[in-house]
Protein backbone atom coordinates (compact mmCIF):
# COMPACT_ATOMS: atom_id res chain seq x y z
CA UNK A 1 0.00 0.00 0.00
CA UNK A 2 1.42 3.56 -0.73
CA UNK A 3 2.24 5.28 2.26
CA UNK A 4 3.88 8.20 0.98
CA UNK A 5 2.80 11.82 2.76
CA UNK A 6 3.75 14.36 0.75
CA UNK A 7 4.10 14.90 -2.86
CA UNK A 8 5.12 17.75 -5.36
CA UNK A 9 2.04 18.25 -6.61
CA UNK A 10 -1.41 16.70 -5.71
CA UNK A 11 -4.25 16.55 -8.16
CA UNK A 12 -7.07 16.39 -7.26
CA UNK A 13 -9.61 13.73 -9.84
CA UNK A 14 -8.47 11.63 -12.81
CA UNK A 15 -9.75 12.85 -15.28
CA UNK A 16 -8.42 13.45 -18.88
CA UNK A 17 -6.89 17.49 -17.43
CA UNK A 18 -5.54 15.80 -14.35
CA UNK A 19 -4.16 12.70 -16.10
CA UNK A 20 -2.03 15.13 -18.57
CA UNK A 21 -1.38 17.44 -16.15
CA UNK A 22 0.10 14.33 -14.05
CA UNK A 23 2.14 12.94 -16.96
CA UNK A 24 3.41 16.04 -18.11
CA UNK A 25 4.71 16.92 -14.35
CA UNK A 26 5.71 13.38 -13.71
CA UNK A 27 8.04 13.82 -17.10
CA UNK A 28 10.28 16.74 -15.39
CA UNK A 29 10.81 14.79 -12.28
CA UNK A 30 7.78 16.03 -10.19
CA UNK A 31 6.45 13.39 -6.95
CA UNK A 32 3.03 13.58 -8.22
CA UNK A 33 0.21 11.65 -6.86
CA UNK A 34 -3.36 11.87 -7.93
CA UNK A 35 -6.47 11.39 -6.19
CA UNK A 36 -10.04 9.91 -7.34
CA UNK A 37 -12.86 9.26 -5.51
CA UNK A 38 -14.22 6.32 -8.04
CA UNK A 39 -12.76 3.43 -9.17
CA UNK A 40 -12.74 4.39 -13.07
CA UNK A 41 -10.29 7.28 -14.23
CA UNK A 42 -12.02 9.65 -17.12
CA UNK A 43 -14.54 11.75 -15.10
CA UNK A 44 -16.85 12.97 -17.96
CA UNK A 45 -15.29 10.99 -20.60
CA UNK A 46 -14.98 7.23 -18.50
CA UNK A 47 -16.76 4.08 -19.29
CA UNK A 48 -19.34 1.14 -17.71
CA UNK A 49 -19.50 -1.89 -17.91
CA UNK A 50 -23.24 -3.35 -17.96
CA UNK A 51 -24.54 -7.25 -18.91
CA UNK A 52 -21.01 -7.51 -20.25
CA UNK A 53 -21.17 -4.33 -22.60
CA UNK A 54 -19.01 -1.63 -22.00
CA UNK A 55 -20.69 2.68 -22.29
CA UNK A 56 -18.58 5.59 -23.17
CA UNK A 57 -19.85 8.28 -21.17
CA UNK A 58 -19.37 11.42 -22.78
CA UNK A 59 -17.26 10.50 -25.68
CA UNK A 60 -19.30 11.19 -29.24
CA UNK A 61 -16.44 12.24 -30.52
CA UNK A 62 -12.83 13.51 -30.09
CA UNK A 63 -12.54 16.93 -31.43
CA UNK A 64 -9.58 19.06 -32.86
CA UNK A 65 -8.52 15.82 -35.68
CA UNK A 66 -6.44 16.91 -37.96
CA UNK A 67 -4.27 14.34 -40.23
CA UNK A 68 -0.84 13.91 -40.05
CA UNK A 69 1.86 16.54 -40.71
CA UNK A 70 -0.87 19.59 -40.20
CA UNK A 71 1.53 21.32 -37.30
CA UNK A 72 0.37 23.78 -34.70
CA UNK A 73 -2.95 22.67 -33.94
CA UNK A 74 -4.36 21.43 -30.17
CA UNK A 75 -4.04 17.87 -31.17
CA UNK A 76 -0.82 17.77 -32.44
CA UNK A 77 0.83 20.62 -29.68
CA UNK A 78 -0.86 17.72 -27.22
CA UNK A 79 0.73 14.98 -28.58
CA UNK A 80 4.34 16.24 -28.44
CA UNK A 81 3.48 17.47 -24.68
CA UNK A 82 2.63 14.15 -23.56
CA UNK A 83 5.13 12.39 -25.40
CA UNK A 84 2.26 10.39 -27.72
CA UNK A 85 2.55 8.90 -31.00
CA UNK A 86 -0.52 9.70 -32.53
CA UNK A 87 -0.92 6.11 -33.78
CA UNK A 88 -1.25 5.08 -30.18
CA UNK A 89 -5.11 6.83 -30.28
CA UNK A 90 -6.24 4.99 -33.47
CA UNK A 91 -7.91 7.67 -34.60
CA UNK A 92 -10.71 7.10 -37.27
CA UNK A 93 -12.68 10.03 -38.90
CA UNK A 94 -16.07 10.79 -39.23
CA UNK A 95 -17.96 10.31 -42.32
CA UNK A 96 -20.61 13.26 -42.34
CA UNK A 97 -22.28 15.13 -39.70
CA UNK A 98 -25.05 17.59 -39.65
CA UNK A 99 -26.87 20.36 -38.23
CA UNK A 100 -30.30 20.14 -38.91
CA UNK A 101 -33.17 23.08 -37.92
CA UNK A 102 -36.60 22.56 -38.23
CA UNK A 103 -39.79 20.22 -37.31
CA UNK A 104 -38.61 17.45 -39.22
CA UNK A 105 -34.83 19.12 -40.17
CA UNK A 106 -36.32 20.66 -42.93
CA UNK A 107 -32.86 23.04 -42.78
CA UNK A 108 -29.93 21.03 -42.65
CA UNK A 109 -26.14 22.25 -42.99
CA UNK A 110 -23.72 19.03 -43.57
CA UNK A 111 -19.87 19.55 -42.39
CA UNK A 112 -16.67 16.75 -42.72
CA UNK A 113 -13.37 16.79 -41.41
CA UNK A 114 -13.29 19.55 -44.78
CA UNK A 115 -14.35 22.40 -44.07
CA UNK A 116 -14.79 23.89 -47.23
CA UNK A 117 -17.42 20.99 -47.33
CA UNK A 118 -19.37 23.69 -44.33
CA UNK A 119 -18.24 26.10 -46.13
CA UNK A 120 -20.22 25.18 -49.46
CA UNK A 121 -23.36 24.08 -47.96
CA UNK A 122 -23.75 27.78 -46.25
CA UNK A 123 -23.32 29.10 -49.15
CA UNK A 124 -25.46 26.96 -50.84
CA UNK A 125 -28.80 27.44 -48.38
CA UNK A 126 -27.89 31.15 -46.86
CA UNK A 127 -25.90 32.47 -50.04
CA UNK A 128 -26.60 36.12 -48.92
CA UNK A 129 -25.09 35.38 -45.39
CA UNK A 130 -21.42 33.91 -47.02
CA UNK A 131 -19.37 36.52 -46.95
CA UNK A 132 -20.10 37.54 -43.31
CA UNK A 133 -19.28 33.60 -42.49
CA UNK A 134 -16.38 34.25 -44.33
CA UNK A 135 -15.16 37.52 -42.59
CA UNK A 136 -16.33 35.54 -39.08
CA UNK A 137 -14.09 32.30 -39.87
CA UNK A 138 -11.18 34.87 -40.73
CA UNK A 139 -11.83 36.66 -37.43
CA UNK A 140 -12.10 33.02 -36.05
CA UNK A 141 -8.73 31.85 -37.33
CA UNK A 142 -6.52 34.54 -36.06
CA UNK A 143 -8.26 35.32 -32.60
CA UNK A 144 -6.27 33.90 -29.96
CA UNK A 145 -7.70 31.38 -27.97
CA UNK A 146 -5.61 30.06 -25.57
CA UNK A 147 -4.74 33.72 -24.08
CA UNK A 148 -5.03 33.28 -20.36
CA UNK A 149 -5.44 36.64 -20.12
CA UNK A 150 -8.11 37.74 -22.48
CA UNK A 151 -11.05 39.79 -21.09
CA UNK A 152 -14.31 38.12 -21.84
CA UNK A 153 -16.35 39.05 -24.75
CA UNK A 154 -20.41 37.86 -25.78
CA UNK A 155 -19.96 35.69 -28.97
CA UNK A 156 -23.35 36.41 -30.04
CA UNK A 157 -22.62 40.10 -30.03
CA UNK A 158 -19.12 39.25 -31.87
CA UNK A 159 -21.43 37.03 -34.60
CA UNK A 160 -23.75 39.15 -35.58
CA UNK A 161 -21.18 41.56 -36.72
CA UNK A 162 -21.00 38.96 -39.56
CA UNK A 163 -24.24 36.93 -39.27
CA UNK A 164 -27.92 38.67 -39.79
CA UNK A 165 -30.06 35.86 -40.09
CA UNK A 166 -30.83 34.77 -37.11
CA UNK A 167 -31.45 31.05 -38.08
CA UNK A 168 -27.71 30.57 -39.33
CA UNK A 169 -26.75 32.48 -36.27
CA UNK A 170 -28.64 29.81 -34.04
CA UNK A 171 -27.23 26.72 -36.52
CA UNK A 172 -23.90 27.80 -35.75
CA UNK A 173 -24.23 27.99 -32.04
CA UNK A 174 -26.06 24.79 -31.25
CA UNK A 175 -23.44 22.46 -31.99
CA UNK A 176 -20.37 24.63 -30.10
CA UNK A 177 -23.04 24.98 -27.12
CA UNK A 178 -23.69 21.37 -26.77
CA UNK A 179 -20.14 20.52 -27.26
CA UNK A 180 -18.91 23.10 -24.56
CA UNK A 181 -20.85 25.54 -23.27
CA UNK A 182 -21.57 26.11 -19.02
CA UNK A 183 -23.26 29.50 -20.12
CA UNK A 184 -26.88 29.50 -21.04
CA UNK A 185 -28.41 31.44 -24.08
CA UNK A 186 -24.59 32.89 -25.31
CA UNK A 187 -21.03 32.02 -25.00
CA UNK A 188 -17.93 33.97 -24.11
CA UNK A 189 -16.25 34.56 -27.73
CA UNK A 190 -12.92 32.71 -27.34
CA UNK A 191 -14.79 29.45 -25.62
CA UNK A 192 -16.63 29.64 -29.29
CA UNK A 193 -13.47 30.20 -30.76
CA UNK A 194 -12.16 27.20 -29.46
CA UNK A 195 -15.21 24.99 -29.89
CA UNK A 196 -16.00 25.95 -34.09
CA UNK A 197 -12.28 25.49 -34.50
CA UNK A 198 -12.58 22.52 -32.68
CA UNK A 199 -15.68 21.13 -34.96
CA UNK A 200 -15.39 23.12 -37.95
CA UNK A 201 -12.12 23.85 -38.70
CA UNK A 202 -10.25 20.81 -37.24
CA UNK A 203 -13.32 17.64 -36.60
CA UNK A 204 -14.04 14.40 -35.40
CA UNK A 205 -12.80 11.00 -35.01
CA UNK A 206 -12.48 8.59 -32.51
CA UNK A 207 -10.55 4.79 -31.90
CA UNK A 208 -12.79 1.46 -32.93
CA UNK A 209 -12.73 0.67 -29.24
CA UNK A 210 -13.83 4.64 -27.93
CA UNK A 211 -12.65 5.84 -25.04
CA UNK A 212 -10.90 3.14 -23.63
CA UNK A 213 -7.85 3.48 -25.86
CA UNK A 214 -7.10 7.29 -25.34
CA UNK A 215 -7.60 6.49 -21.39
CA UNK A 216 -5.00 3.10 -21.92
CA UNK A 217 -2.35 5.53 -23.51
CA UNK A 218 -2.81 8.13 -20.90
CA UNK A 219 -2.89 5.62 -18.01
CA UNK A 220 0.59 3.89 -19.42
CA UNK A 221 2.41 7.53 -19.52
CA UNK A 222 1.32 8.50 -16.35
CA UNK A 223 3.24 5.31 -15.16
CA UNK A 224 5.81 4.50 -16.87
CA UNK A 225 6.68 8.40 -16.23
CA UNK A 226 6.50 7.21 -12.35
CA UNK A 227 3.50 8.91 -11.61
CA UNK A 228 1.25 7.61 -8.28
CA UNK A 229 -2.50 7.10 -8.39
CA UNK A 230 -4.66 6.39 -5.03
CA UNK A 231 -8.12 5.30 -6.45
CA UNK A 232 -11.28 5.33 -4.26
CA UNK A 233 -9.42 8.08 -2.28
CA UNK A 234 -11.12 11.35 -2.69
CA UNK A 235 -10.29 14.59 -1.44
CA UNK A 236 -12.78 15.90 1.65
CA UNK A 237 -11.02 18.47 2.43
CA UNK A 238 -8.42 21.05 1.96
CA UNK A 239 -6.31 22.68 4.76
CA UNK A 240 -5.91 26.13 4.81
CA UNK A 241 -3.05 28.24 6.37
CA UNK A 242 -1.31 31.98 5.67
CA UNK A 243 -2.99 31.78 1.90
CA UNK A 244 -1.59 28.68 1.13
CA UNK A 245 -2.83 24.97 1.17
CA UNK A 246 -1.20 22.98 3.95
CA UNK A 247 -2.63 19.64 3.90
CA UNK A 248 -4.97 17.66 2.03
CA UNK A 249 -7.84 15.66 4.31
CA UNK A 250 -8.77 12.20 2.14
CA UNK A 251 -11.94 10.25 2.88
CA UNK A 252 -10.50 8.01 4.95
CA UNK A 253 -9.25 10.90 7.24
CA UNK A 254 -5.76 10.51 6.44
CA UNK A 255 -3.42 13.58 6.15
CA UNK A 256 -1.15 14.31 3.19
CA UNK A 257 0.28 17.44 2.10
CA UNK A 258 1.83 18.74 -1.36
CA UNK A 259 4.07 21.58 -2.11
CA UNK A 260 1.17 22.51 -5.40
CA UNK A 261 -2.26 21.41 -5.57
CA UNK A 262 -4.00 21.06 -9.15
CA UNK A 263 -7.72 20.92 -8.90
CA UNK A 264 -9.37 19.14 -11.83
CA UNK A 265 -12.93 18.85 -10.21
CA UNK A 266 -14.34 22.12 -10.75
CA UNK A 267 -14.30 25.53 -9.55
CA UNK A 268 -17.35 25.17 -7.09
CA UNK A 269 -16.53 21.72 -5.99
CA UNK A 270 -13.39 22.98 -5.24
CA UNK A 271 -14.14 26.30 -2.84
CA UNK A 272 -16.08 23.63 -1.06
CA UNK A 273 -13.20 21.95 -0.31
CA UNK A 274 -11.22 24.93 0.83
CA UNK A 275 -14.29 26.54 2.50
CA UNK A 276 -15.78 23.36 4.20
CA UNK A 277 -15.97 25.13 7.77
CA UNK A 278 -16.27 28.66 6.81
CA UNK A 279 -19.56 29.38 5.39
CA UNK A 280 -18.09 31.83 2.93
CA UNK A 281 -20.17 33.04 0.32
CA UNK A 282 -19.48 30.38 -2.32
CA UNK A 283 -19.08 30.15 -6.47
CA UNK A 284 -22.12 29.62 -8.52
CA UNK A 285 -22.54 26.47 -10.11
CA UNK A 286 -23.15 26.10 -13.48
CA UNK A 287 -27.16 24.87 -14.34
CA UNK A 288 -26.98 22.97 -17.49
CA UNK A 289 -26.89 19.16 -17.56
CA UNK A 290 -28.24 16.71 -19.75
CA UNK A 291 -29.65 13.11 -19.89
CA UNK A 292 -28.07 10.50 -22.58
CA UNK A 293 -30.22 7.76 -24.19
CA UNK A 294 -28.49 4.19 -25.54
CA UNK A 295 -29.58 2.19 -27.33
CA UNK A 296 -27.74 -1.14 -28.58
CA UNK A 297 -28.89 -2.65 -32.16
CA UNK A 298 -28.24 -6.36 -33.33
CA UNK A 299 -27.42 -5.04 -36.39
CA UNK A 300 -25.46 -2.18 -38.41
CA UNK A 301 -27.48 1.11 -38.09
CA UNK A 302 -27.07 1.38 -41.59
CA UNK A 303 -29.20 -1.79 -41.94
CA UNK A 304 -31.98 0.66 -40.73
CA UNK A 305 -30.85 3.14 -43.60
CA UNK A 306 -28.92 5.16 -40.64
CA UNK A 307 -25.84 5.15 -42.25
CA UNK A 308 -24.33 7.86 -43.77
CA UNK A 309 -24.66 10.53 -40.67
CA UNK A 310 -21.94 10.37 -37.96
CA UNK A 311 -23.28 13.24 -35.49
CA UNK A 312 -26.77 15.37 -36.00
CA UNK A 313 -27.64 18.42 -33.86
CA UNK A 314 -31.19 19.07 -34.11
CA UNK A 315 -33.62 21.89 -32.92
CA UNK A 316 -37.11 21.95 -33.96
CA UNK A 317 -38.11 25.40 -33.07
CA UNK A 318 -37.97 28.79 -34.68
CA UNK A 319 -34.99 29.68 -31.91
CA UNK A 320 -32.28 27.31 -30.50
CA UNK A 321 -33.19 27.77 -26.84
CA UNK A 322 -29.63 26.71 -24.86
CA UNK A 323 -30.88 26.88 -21.20
CA UNK A 324 -31.73 24.66 -18.37
CA UNK A 325 -35.07 23.50 -18.83
CA UNK A 326 -38.30 23.96 -16.70
CA UNK A 327 -39.23 20.74 -17.44
CA UNK A 328 -36.75 17.42 -16.51
CA UNK A 329 -35.57 17.42 -20.22
CA UNK A 330 -36.17 19.46 -23.11
CA UNK A 331 -36.50 17.22 -26.05
CA UNK A 332 -37.10 20.41 -28.57
CA UNK A 333 -33.44 19.81 -29.30
CA UNK A 334 -30.33 17.45 -28.88
CA UNK A 335 -27.36 15.82 -30.72
CA UNK A 336 -27.60 12.52 -32.04
CA UNK A 337 -24.26 10.33 -32.27
CA UNK A 338 -24.19 7.13 -34.52
CA UNK A 339 -21.03 5.57 -33.77
CA UNK A 340 -20.78 2.81 -36.63
CA UNK A 341 -20.57 5.73 -38.76
CA UNK A 342 -16.90 6.70 -38.27
CA UNK A 343 -14.93 5.57 -41.05
CA UNK A 344 -12.88 2.47 -39.48
CA UNK A 345 -11.72 0.94 -42.90
CA UNK A 346 -13.01 -1.52 -44.86
CA UNK A 347 -12.95 -4.59 -42.74
CA UNK A 348 -13.75 -3.51 -39.52
CA UNK A 349 -16.69 -1.85 -37.13
CA UNK A 350 -18.44 -1.57 -33.78
CA UNK A 351 -19.37 -5.48 -33.60
CA UNK A 352 -23.26 -4.26 -32.51
CA UNK A 353 -25.11 -0.73 -33.72
CA UNK A 354 -25.27 2.05 -31.17
CA UNK A 355 -28.05 5.27 -31.01
CA UNK A 356 -27.26 7.71 -28.59
CA UNK A 357 -29.32 10.81 -28.15
CA UNK A 358 -28.27 13.61 -25.76
CA UNK A 359 -30.74 16.31 -24.36
CA UNK A 360 -30.72 19.28 -21.92
CA UNK A 361 -32.47 18.24 -18.57
CA UNK A 362 -32.79 19.46 -15.20
CA UNK A 363 -31.13 18.34 -12.09
CA UNK A 364 -33.58 19.27 -9.42
CA UNK A 365 -36.50 17.43 -11.36
CA UNK A 366 -34.08 14.07 -11.27
CA UNK A 367 -32.45 14.80 -8.17
CA UNK A 368 -34.96 14.27 -5.57
CA UNK A 369 -36.90 11.33 -7.21
CA UNK A 370 -37.65 8.38 -4.53
CA UNK A 371 -36.35 4.83 -6.72
CA UNK A 372 -39.20 3.66 -7.95
CA UNK A 373 -40.24 7.10 -9.27
CA UNK A 374 -37.17 7.40 -10.68
CA UNK A 375 -36.29 4.38 -12.63
CA UNK A 376 -40.60 4.81 -14.09
CA UNK A 377 -39.16 8.54 -15.18
CA UNK A 378 -36.71 7.32 -16.98
CA UNK A 379 -38.25 4.36 -18.70
CA UNK A 380 -41.30 7.29 -19.79
CA UNK A 381 -38.60 10.15 -20.51
CA UNK A 382 -36.38 7.50 -22.67
CA UNK A 383 -39.40 6.96 -24.96
CA UNK A 384 -40.05 10.97 -25.36
CA UNK A 385 -36.41 11.33 -26.24
CA UNK A 386 -35.72 8.69 -28.69
CA UNK A 387 -39.35 9.75 -30.48
CA UNK A 388 -37.99 13.46 -30.79
CA UNK A 389 -34.41 12.34 -32.23
CA UNK A 390 -35.62 10.07 -34.55
CA UNK A 391 -37.89 12.89 -36.89
CA UNK A 392 -34.12 13.79 -37.34
CA UNK A 393 -32.87 10.44 -39.70
CA UNK A 394 -34.85 8.36 -42.16
CA UNK A 395 -37.79 7.33 -40.94
CA UNK A 396 -38.36 3.55 -39.94
CA UNK A 397 -40.97 1.83 -38.01
CA UNK A 398 -41.33 1.38 -34.26
CA UNK A 399 -41.99 -2.31 -34.77
CA UNK A 400 -38.63 -2.06 -36.61
CA UNK A 401 -36.98 -0.71 -34.14
CA UNK A 402 -37.85 -2.75 -31.41
CA UNK A 403 -37.03 -6.10 -33.18
CA UNK A 404 -33.63 -4.56 -34.18
CA UNK A 405 -33.16 -3.50 -30.07
CA UNK A 406 -30.70 -5.61 -27.84
CA UNK A 407 -30.78 -3.63 -24.83
CA UNK A 408 -31.23 -0.14 -23.96
CA UNK A 409 -29.70 2.43 -21.48
CA UNK A 410 -30.06 6.15 -19.72
CA UNK A 411 -28.05 8.39 -17.69
CA UNK A 412 -29.31 11.13 -16.32
CA UNK A 413 -28.18 14.60 -14.23
CA UNK A 414 -27.96 12.74 -11.00
CA UNK A 415 -25.67 9.90 -12.59
CA UNK A 416 -23.27 13.08 -13.65
CA UNK A 417 -23.42 14.58 -9.89
CA UNK A 418 -22.76 10.78 -8.55
CA UNK A 419 -19.35 9.48 -10.81
CA UNK A 420 -18.25 13.33 -11.26
CA UNK A 421 -19.24 15.20 -8.32
CA UNK A 422 -20.39 18.01 -10.28
CA UNK A 423 -22.57 20.44 -8.60
CA UNK A 424 -25.99 19.67 -10.45
CA UNK A 425 -25.52 17.22 -12.89
CA UNK A 426 -23.37 20.43 -14.73
CA UNK A 427 -21.34 18.75 -17.49
CA UNK A 428 -19.27 21.89 -18.25
CA UNK A 429 -18.93 22.78 -14.77
CA UNK A 430 -19.41 26.82 -13.89
CA UNK A 431 -20.48 29.11 -16.09
CA UNK A 432 -17.58 31.74 -15.21
CA UNK A 433 -14.45 30.34 -15.89
CA UNK A 434 -10.71 31.39 -14.67
CA UNK A 435 -8.32 30.76 -17.67
CA UNK A 436 -5.16 31.59 -15.08
CA UNK A 437 -6.18 28.49 -13.00
CA UNK A 438 -6.19 30.68 -9.55
CA UNK A 439 -8.09 30.14 -6.42
CA UNK A 440 -7.92 32.50 -3.45
CA UNK A 441 -5.35 29.68 -2.30
CA UNK A 442 -1.83 30.71 -3.82
CA UNK A 443 -1.12 26.79 -4.14
CA UNK A 444 -4.11 25.78 -5.37
CA UNK A 445 -5.02 25.55 -9.11
CA UNK A 446 -7.85 24.96 -11.41
CA UNK A 447 -7.49 22.61 -14.54
CA UNK A 448 -10.42 21.43 -16.78
CA UNK A 449 -13.59 22.74 -17.24
CA UNK A 450 -14.01 25.47 -15.38
CA UNK A 451 -10.21 26.59 -16.44
CA UNK A 452 -11.71 27.09 -19.56
CA UNK A 453 -10.41 24.74 -22.18
CA UNK A 454 -13.20 22.77 -23.86
CA UNK A 455 -13.72 19.20 -25.11
CA UNK A 456 -11.38 16.02 -24.59
CA UNK A 457 -8.73 17.60 -26.37
CA UNK A 458 -8.72 21.38 -24.75
CA UNK A 459 -9.16 19.55 -21.41
CA UNK A 460 -5.98 17.59 -21.44
CA UNK A 461 -4.39 20.66 -22.70
CA UNK A 462 -5.89 22.57 -19.73
CA UNK A 463 -3.66 20.17 -17.34
CA UNK A 464 -0.71 20.44 -19.77
CA UNK A 465 -1.06 24.35 -19.46
CA UNK A 466 -1.44 24.76 -15.61
CA UNK A 467 1.41 22.39 -15.10
CA UNK A 468 3.89 24.52 -17.81
CA UNK A 469 2.38 27.96 -16.00
CA UNK A 470 2.10 27.58 -12.66
CA UNK A 471 4.43 24.50 -11.79
CA UNK A 472 7.23 23.85 -14.46
CA UNK A 473 7.91 27.21 -15.50
CA UNK A 474 8.59 28.71 -12.46
CA UNK A 475 11.07 26.07 -11.54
Amino acid sequence: MNTSTHYDVAIIGAGMSGLAAGIRLAHFGKKVCIFERHNAVGGLNSFYSLSGRKFDVGLHALTNFVRPGVKGTPLTKLLRQLRIDRAEFALCEQKQSRVAFGPGGETSLRFTNDFSVFESEIAAQFPVQIDGFRRLVTKIRSFDDVSLDAAPVSARAVVREHITDSLLEDMLFCPVMYYGSAQEHDMEFGQFVIMFKALFLEGFARPLDGVRVILRVLLDKYRRAGGERRMKCGVTKIVAHAGRASALVLDSGEEITATHVISSIGAPETERLINSATGKPLLTPGRLSFVETITILNRQPAELGWGRDTIIFFNDSPRFDYVCPDEPVDVRSGVICIPNNFDYGTDLNLPEGIFRVTCLARYDRWAGLPEDAYQAAKRAWFATVQSSARRFVPTITDNALAEATLTTDMFTPRTITKFTGHIGGAIYGAPVKHRQGRTELENVYLCGTDQGFLGIIGAMLSGISMANYHILQKG
